[in-house]
């Protein structure tokens, strides 16, 4: 049996911080990841080259147009007008990252916000355990897309310690 791999997945202008993780993943299951990162040419042949090092050249100069490949085939036909002029699946990252997820300022005041939402967050009178633990998922998931480090500890103690009517109630919450 033989496995072939799904396509890339689609990104159509929504929700990039989720696309832009399952393409690091598709691309690193690719071994096409460090294209992406290092955006280097792989260095020209000696004199002489073995049959096995004009392989591997071939192999790691074609590595950058299967990642723009991807790239390309990783967004719809209105995402692909923004990336179409970039020689590089680096440039074509870049320019989305900057395009959908915003300046490091931007993102930093994302950050700020959602940190403080999930501070504030508090269990509503008509809401279950299990709506509230939901609405603090999403506020850490939205966090953590974003880049930033947020502890298991943190949304545990959000979820086990609440104050109700001055009452202390403990519950376990698998995450």
């Amino acid at each position: 049996m033989s496995f072939t791999p799904p396509p890339p997945p689609v990104f159509a202008g929504e929700n990039y911080n989720i696309w832009a993780v399952k393409m690091r993943t598709y691309l690193q299951a690719h071994d096409l990841w460090n294209v992406v990162l290092n955006d280097t040419e792989p260095p020209p042949l000696r004199a002489n080259p073995t049959i096995a090092q004009i392989r591997q050249h071939n192999e790691d100069c074609a590595k950058k147009y299967k990642a723009m490949s991807c790239f390309q085939s990783g967004v719809s036909n209105v995402i692909f007008t923004r990336i179409m002029a970039c020689d590089t699946s680096k440039q074509a990252w870049d320019k989305l990252k900057e395009e959908f997820q915003g300046s490091d300022k931007t993102r930093q005041q994302q950050l700020i916000n959602m940190r403080r939402d999930f501070e504030n967050l508090k269990m509503k009178d008509s809401e279950t355990i299990k709506q509230y633990a939901d609405r603090i998922m999403t506020t850490v998931n939205n966090i953590r897309l974003l880049g930033e480090e947020f502890s298991d500890q943190r949304v545990v103690e959000k979820i086990t310690c609440l104050n109700r009517d001055n009452k202390l109630v403990l519950r376990t919450i698998h995450l």
